[in-house]
């Protein structure tokens, strides 16, 4: 029998955005739909598995974890970069990685419904509504507001358009981008300092990487407007917690909407829960129905592909010349 994990399934539903009927005969397929904290829970978990899906970076593959599991042949993962899997140490032990393709509009879209949520204040106002009360906040809105963008990439440049349909000025920055880069996505280019001073809105659009680690740290929110607002769609470590934590309790920064963390799923004693001048979503950027049937529906066909000999989308190409045996259902 051929074993598939499906992880990280927190909503149920990884069975309903592909037809898994589509696998071979003796193929099982499981899902797990509670986070699994821990290396070694995660290796006793995953232990009898031949083939592992990562939804995204919710767990780790590190070379310590990928040692423990010796039945382990293809580590699908949802999109083609992973930070949270060691490709190198997976090629080194013969196991296959495929990926699939992705899309930076849900993203997008995402990080302008927690812009517009958190300067209208639209989670208290909502919630007013709930209990019988009426008006009780004054809003802020986007015309005629700068948006500092940290990161023009792919979903950066998503970000120019919508801005400028809402009447904003938008500056960006990044360690590789260029003034003629930023014309040409519609944005001017600042150096940081210009960014985080000049910001009403700051929002995050780096891949998480060593150099953008802990990039913005106390010295760097201090820089900002104290009615400055922080986004942050991206990764969670890219701000230091403990100085956003500060700015936002000592009011140095008006708010911040988050939707990723330092650690996921966020804590329930976490103190980021406790603050009212904050708007929090549970990891949502790539949560659409449009996303997770490419997602699903392209591990099923990598699966399939896999396990007839001809794999796709591999991220790992080294690999085939020494592949661990396929398991024989």
């Amino acid at each position: 029998m051929i074993r598939i994990a499906l992880l990280d399934d927190y909503q149920n539903v990884a069975m309903d955005y592909a037809d898994w009927t589509q696998l071979p005969e003796g193929a099982a397929v499981e899902t797990f739909t509670e986070y699994i904290d821990g290396p070694n829970a995660v290796a006793q978990a995953l232990h009898p598995f031949h083939i592992v899906m990562a939804l995204r970076e919710r767990t780790a593959f590190p070379a310590a974890l990928l040692d423990k599991l010796p039945n382990l042949r293809l580590l699908a993962t949802a999109s083609m970069r992973n930070a949270a899997i060691d490709v190198e140490a997976a090629t080194r032990l013969g196991i296959l990685v495929c990926g699939t393709a992705g899309s930076g509009v849900s993203t997008m879209e995402l990080s302008w419904a927690l812009m517009l949520a958190l300067l209208r204040r639209l989670p208290r106002e909502h919630a007013n509504m709930r209990e019988g009360r009426w008006q009780e906040t004054v809003g802020v809105g986007l015309a005629g507001k700068t948006l500092g963008l940290l990161g023009l990439g792919r979903i950066g440049a998503l970000m120019v358009p919508v801005a400028k349909g809402f009447g904003m000025r938008v500056i960006a920055w990044s360690q590789n981008l260029t003034p003629q880069a930023a014309a040409q996505a519609g944005a001017e280019r600042v150096e940081k300092n210009e960014l985080l001073a000049q910001a009403d809105i700051l929002s995050i659009h780096l891949k998480l990487s060593e150099r953008t680690t802990g990039l913005l740290g106390k010295a760097d929110l201090a820089r900002m407007k104290p009615t400055a607002v922080l986004v942050n769609t991206s990764r969670g470590p890219i701000v230091e917690e403990a100085a956003l934590l500060d700015a936002l309790k000592g009011s140095t920064l008006a708010g911040a909407a988050l939707d990723v963390y330092g650690v996921e799923p966020l804590p329930a004693d976490h103190p980021l829960r406790e603050l009212d001048n904050v708007v929090l979503t549970p990891h949502l950027g790539y949560v659409t129905e449009e996303v997770y049937r490419g997602f699903y529906g392209q591990t099923l066909e990598n699966i399939r592909a896999y396990l007839e000999g001809a794999p796709t989308r591999v991220l790992n190409p080294d690999v085939l010349t020494h592949l661990r045996p396929r398991p024989v259902a």
